[in-house]
């Protein structure tokens, strides 16, 4: 039985649907399909329920006004995610922002980098901030000499 979420994602594709939630649970290790029909794919990643929704041929392109935020706990899960998402056709962008070949806008941020830009000294987080803000991923190493330097 599917647990249903109090509000679940839900991204409006004109014919790829179940194409993306495949690829989506293919991204992040044990993530599932919950149930699929036709015009919708219901699926989970990391604990968080998403659907997809296959509309008419008009409908809006994705943008950045709305992003995947993905909570990476170091370097490694930061290039795992965005040369996979980058290797199968997404963009990068800047400050550690991607677009998936979909056009959905990722996230992949680093919890070292929150840490940085929080230091409670005020001129060292400005100097990570500063780094970050020239940045397309986000690389810790460079983040952690900006920030000593």
């Amino acid at each position: 039985m599917v647990t249903v979420q109090k509000i679940t994602p839900f991204l409006w594709f004109e014919s790829q649907g179940k194409e993306a939630a495949n690829y989506y649970v293919s991204m992040f290790p044990g993530s599932k399909i919950l149930q699929e029909n036709d015009f919708v794919v219901s699926f989970e990643i990391c604990g968080q329920q998403f659907s997809t929704l296959i509309g008419k041929p008009d409908n809006i392109p994705f943008n950045d006004s709305i992003s995947f935020y993905v909570d990476c706990k170091d370097q490694e899960e930061v290039d795992y995610y965005w040369n996979k998402f980058l290797d199968d056709g997404g963009q990068e962008s800047m400050c550690g922002w991607l677009k998936d070949k979909y056009g959905v806008s990722w996230q992949i941020i680093p919890e070292k980098l929150i840490q940085m830009i929080n230091h409670p000294e005020k001129e060292k987080a400005k100097k990570a901030m500063e780094a970050m803000m020239g940045m397309k991923k986000i690389v810790v190493r460079e983040l952690e000499e900006a920030l000593n330097s």
